[in-house]
């Protein structure tokens, strides 16, 4: 149950119920008590709820005294309800007095408001829902899923504008659902924790404290009901077994090494010319590793990709390839084979009519049929569940574990990951990265990895590449260094500060300006690692 004046966060897996009791809080929907065939009337609604303070709530709804407003889970889908310049339709929804530039610049908007929604990124869309929400007067702010499409910087100011909402002369009620476990735990006063079984019946918990509401539901036990609802615990130990260890340390790694490059993008747009510079600093990977690049959105992380990928050249290679010149050709070139190079896209768009199993059977037979990959790779991810659906039918996140089965499937040196975690749940997200993780040590091959959830990131990355620069003008890749340098140096740009939670060690972002925020700060550590 919300209460007025703080934040209520609500975890749990997908189609568990998160987004439907959101409507029904929100008054959109009635709540049929179970009774699927005869569903009561209101009055009857109230009587069962009696006592508690959700017959409160229920009553204010119904006599029109509490107003709500949901931002929407699938912010893809706003063009096609609204039409419009980004600025008008906010200045027609805006009901507080003086805050409209305020939140548009908070959200990044000003230097979009006046292009039309259609023309408009996932990221733009998403910070556009939320700006349009956080414009109006409400009793109810409900923000379902509000961090995806957003870098790491974004998520923590539509954060801050979503904790903004309880502050003030005003008490509203604000509740949120968010599968960034980091981000949760930074705008949340308390938690519900939802479990069940998806697609078929949800429980949500009563309401416990954030750092408690997570670990429970990391650990997939609630002590108060003592009850189980998964069967193993999600942990984020990074230490290395000495098996790993030995592996690291094994001298028959490959190394392989790219020059340092420039790459300049133009691109036209209503017929202006924007350019765009992306230069990398030369560097070096091995087998078994996984590389994390660390940037915000529009730094040219997916064109470095394309870069190593062979799929687009560096300014440099063009250069010498037409002036013809053997020399440099060998001096710009990728100093590897980069033909054979498994990549998964950011944006999955699915051309293919049949079935999963038809898809992977005719994209990668030998992977598929193979007893290891099945136990490292397809089992943990579920696949079982929707191997017979029909491709064009199947979920954004559902999409996102297949689009991995067939990025690891395939057989290459390189494997380049565009976001992995977009559309997964909490829960699916650790397994992901696990699956990634074991699969890269155990084929001893390399993986770069573009991740914006922190947890995801600090999971994966044995070693980092910083992005710094001016988002979408001018940008610059450095060279691969250490988790705990790059980390410092990305979270340095943030300005936030993390520290390890003592029971599951999981990252936790100190609240801005707290003793230990300051603290860190003061003493350029950024990032802790040890435990």
């Amino acid at each position: 149950m919300p209460r007025p004046g703080q934040v209520l966060g609500l975890v749990g897996t997908n189609g568990i119920g998160k987004s439907t009791a959101l409507r029904i809080l929100a008054g959109k929907l009635k709540p049929n008590l179970g009774r699927y065939e005869s569903p009561p009337e209101w009055q009857e609604i109230l009587t069962h709820f009696r006592g508690s303070e959700l017959q409160n709530y229920f009553t204010k709804i119904l006599e029109d005294n509490l107003k709500a407003i949901i931002k929407p889970q699938f912010v893809d889908r706003i063009p096609k309800a609204v039409k419009g310049q980004v600025m008008n339709i906010i200045r027609d929804r805006c009901e507080k007095e003086g805050k409209l530039e305020h939140y548009m610049n908070e959200l990044d908007l000003l230097h979009i408001q006046d292009r039309d929604l259609e023309v408009l990124s996932g990221g733009e869309l998403q910070r556009f829902a939320i700006c349009s929400v956080a414009v109006q007067q409400a009793d109810i702010y409900m923000f379902d899923e509000p961090s995806s499409y957003l870098d790491v910087r974004q998520r923590l100011k539509a954060a801050l504008v979503i904790r903004s909402m309880v502050e003030g002369q005003h008490s509203s009620y604000c509740i949120c659902v968010e599968h960034d476990l980091c981000v949760l735990d930074y705008l949340s006063d308390f938690i519900c924790v939802l479990y069940g079984a998806p697609s078929a019946y949800g429980v949500v918990t009563m309401p416990f404290s954030v750092r408690e509401g997570i670990n429970i539901f990391l650990a997939g036990f609630v002590p108060t009901e003592n009850l189980r609802f998964r069967q193993e615990e999600l942990t984020f130990k990074l230490a290395q077994t000495a098996d790993e260890m030995q592996l690291k340390d094994d001298t028959s790694a490959n190394t392989y090494t790219y020059p340092s490059m420039t790459r300049t993008m133009v691109s036209t747009k209503d017929n202006e010319t924007t350019q765009f510079k992306l230069h990398v600093q030369g560097g070096a990977f091995v087998n078994s590793e996984i590389l994390c690049m660390l940037g915000e959105n529009g730094t040219g992380k997916t064109t470095f990709i394309r870069m190593l990928a062979n799929q687009l050249k560096s300014d440099e290679l063009e250069a010498a390839e037409a002036a013809d010149d053997h020399y440099e050709i060998a001096k710009a070139s990728l100093q590897y084979d980069a033909n054979v190079v498994s990549y998964k896209p950011q944006k999955i768009a699915p051309k293919f009519q049949g079935s999963v199993r038809a898809l992977l059977h005719k994209r990668i037979k030998d992977s598929y049929t193979h007893p290891q990959f099945m136990t490292d790779v397809t089992k943990p991810l579920n696949l079982d569940d929707i191997i017979d659906q029909a491709v064009p039918n199947l979920s954004g996140g559902e999409l996102q574990r297949v689009a991995i089965v067939l990025c690891l499937g395939k057989a290459a040196d390189i494997y380049l990951i565009d976001e992995p975690s977009a559309y997964l749940d909490s829960e699916q997200r650790i397994i992901a990265s696990k699956v990634i993780k074991r699969f890269i040590l155990h084929s001893k091959k390399t993986a770069f990895v573009v991740e914006h959830d922190f947890i995801m990131a600090t999971y994966l990355a044995d070693r980092v590449i910083v992005y710094k620069g001016r988002p979408g003008v001018e940008c610059t890749a450095q060279s691969p260094q250490s988790l705990l340098s790059g980390m410092n140096m990305f979270l340095k740009q943030l300005e936030i500060t993390f520290r390890r939670d003592p029971t599951n060690f999981r990252p936790r972002i100190n609240k801005l300006n707290s003793v230990k925020d300051t603290e860190q700060k003061s003493t350029g550590n950024y990032f802790f690692m040890d435990d």
